[in-house]
Formats: C-alpha cells, sequence, structure tokens
C-alpha cells in the first residue's frame, strides 16, 4: 500500500488532501502511508507544507534517462540486494523487466560487494543494479566491467578540474590518495560460451562515505544522486557499445594502477610487481622482479605505496 503513494510524490512538498484526492483516501491515511515510506527508508520531507522527498532522491521521475538504459527504473527504501531484486524483475513471467533495466534502493540487507564482502549502504550513497539480457561473448563479458569502470569514471569525474579521481583495475573508483569512491559488481549467467544475462551493480558514495572512503561532494559540491544516475546510466549504454579497443584505451588513461607496484591476490596465488599493461582481453600484466610477466584475468589488486607524494596509501576494503 505505501507504494501506491511513492509515484505520487516529488522533491516538491504535496498537501495530504492533494495526495489522498489522487488515491481516492484521507488525509490521515496519506499520513500513515508516508510514514511507513519514511520507515522502508525513503527520504521523505513531512512538514506543514506537505510530503516531499529530499531533493536529488534517486526516484524515476527525477532521474534524467537519456536512452534505453534506465527506461524501465524501479525504486525502494530497502531490499536484501538490488541485484536480487532485479533478477526476480528479470524472472517474472507476467512483466520481466528488459534490457537496460534499473533497481534502485536507500538500503541493502544483504548487499553484496566482489567475493562476497558486504556493500555498505548509508544516507548520501547510491546503488543500484543494471540488467543485461542481450547475449554477451565471453569475451565482451571479461571487458564489461572495465566498460562499466570507464562510464561511471566519466560520469563521476564530468566538470571537475584535474584528475581527482581514477581506476583501480578491473573496476574500482579510487580518490587520487587511494580512498575508495565507489565499486562495481557484475555477476552473469553462462550458457556455454555466452552469458543468457548479466547483472551490473554499483555503489557510489555521493555525498557521504565510510570512515576511511572517499565521496564525490569533495569534488563536486551539489551534486544529487538524482543526477549521477542519469549520467551513469548515458555512459554505461555508451561504453558498453563500443569496440574492445576503444574501452581498453580509455580505461589506461583513466587508470591509477598502470605503472605501479601493485600486489594481486588470485586464485592460484599472489603475484606482486609493477602493473604494466593490459593485454586484448582485459587482463592485467604484471612484471615480477625476476621479470616473468604475468597475465592476471582475477584478482584483487592493492597498489603499494603512496598514490601521490602528500599523501599515504590507503585503499579502503
Amino acid at each position: 500500500m505505501p507504494q501506491r503513494l511513492l509515484p505520487l510524490l516529488s522533491d516538491q512538498p504535496q498537501s495530504g488532501e492533494a495526495l489522498g484526492a489522487l488515491l481516492g483516501v484521507n488525509r490521515v491515511t496519506v499520513s500513515t502511508l508516508a510514514h511507513r515510506l519514511e520507515q522502508s527508508g525513503v527520504p521523505l520531507r513531512i512538514s506543514r507544507a506537505g510530503y516531499a522527498l529530499e531533493p536529488g532522491t534517486p526516484v524515476p521521475a527525477l532521474v534524467g534517462v537519456r536512452g534505453e538504459f534506465g527506461r524501465a527504473m524501479r525504486y525502494a527504501g530497502t531490499v536484501g540486494s538490488t541485484q536480487d531484486e532485479i533478477r526476480a524483475w528479470a524472472d517474472d513471467a507476467h512483466a520481466p523487466a528488459p534490457h537496460g533495466a534499473v533497481c534502485v534502493a536507500e538500503r541493502q540487507t544483504g548487499g553484496r560487494g566482489r567475493r562476497g564482502r558486504a556493500w555498505d549502504t548509508r544516507s548520501g550513497v547510491l546503488v543500484f543494479s543494471v540488467l543485461l539480457r542481450r547475449d554477451l561473448s565471453l569475451a565482451e563479458l571479461a571487458l564489461a566491467p572495465l566498460a562499466a569502470g570507464v562510464a561511471l569514471h566519466a560520469a563521476a569525474t564530468r566538470g571537475m578540474p584535474g584528475r581527482p579521481l581514477g581506476l583501480k583495475w578491473p573496476n574500482d573508483l579510487l580518490a587520487r590518495d587511494g580512498r575508495k569512491a565507489a565499486g562495481i559488481l557484475l555477476e552473469a549467467e553462462l550458457r556455454g560460451e555466452e552469458a543468457r544475462r548479466a547483472v551490473l551493480g554499483i555503489g557510489v558514495n555521493v555525498t557521504a562515505a565510510p570512515p576511511g572512503a572517499a565521496c564525490l561532494d569533495e569534488w563536486r559540491p551539489g551534486l544529487t544522486r538524482a543526477e549521477l544516475l542519469g549520467d551513469t546510466l548515458a555512459a554505461l549504454e555508451h561504453w558498453l557499445a563500443q569496440p574492445p579497443g576503444t574501452v581498453l584505451d580509455a580505461w589506461r588513461a583513466a587508470s591509477l594502477t598502470l605503472g605501479r607496484p601493485v600486489e594481486v591476490a588470485t586464485p592460484r596465488g599472489p603475484v606482486a610487481g609493477v602493473a604494466e599493461d593490459l593485454d586484448a582481453s582485459g587482463s592485467l600484466l604484471v612484471r615480477s622482479p625476476d621479470g616473468i610477466l604475468h597475465t592476471v584475468s582475477a584478482g584483487d589488486v592493492q597498489l603499494v605505496g603512496a598514490l601521490s607524494p602528500s599523501h599515504p596509501q590507503g585503499v579502503s576494503p
């Protein structure tokens, strides 16, 4: 029942009487529904002027969708995980989610990052998942996280002077002092040599961040989550369609990894050395001190040493 009220709300106050007339209920019922939404995590402003969402809340009506990605969008206060929510929507026999569908949530009780790590969601963090329904070859699937990283970097740094943010392989967005600002998780369902579908999950610290992490507000004060979501979806749609060489060149240009000493935890054991380049598949090429060039297709990278002369290394987990 509270979800009936949500599509009627905007960032401008509306009276209980006006909302009640649209829903066919009285103002007391509207108040009850509004408080239930608030309890579920939806950021509401309740005042004498009426009911309004916090400015920049990433609801469909406030997100500037400019293409196919996000044309179908669902928003919720609290969910287990946006990854699971969009998979359930994709499996809906009556109205399955289309390619480019998006699920956005304020809070996740079971959100997860790479290698099963928990995703910290709090006020000021943008968390969403995008459904990729079109078949992806294994080669395209390997490059998708890099393309997503390039897209997120482009959207997050739009209008920023200098290069305060960069990419850690394969797709973490870091401040130049090593603090993490955003992460990306790609989960795919394989069918032979193709992915039947994939789900791309993204979490960005926009106006707030966990201890030791960075948020975009440090460089782009006034940026809202709705604005960033619209920009990121447009950039994702663009970069996921680009040729591999174009994606790899753009990733190299945004990298904080290449040319640096790294330590990589891989399924086959640790690899240490200098990150020299990416190969054609997007794997990281690491030259160890003995001169051997290692090809890392999966692993957790830690950057070794200071990222800038004035800040110690401090990569957040």
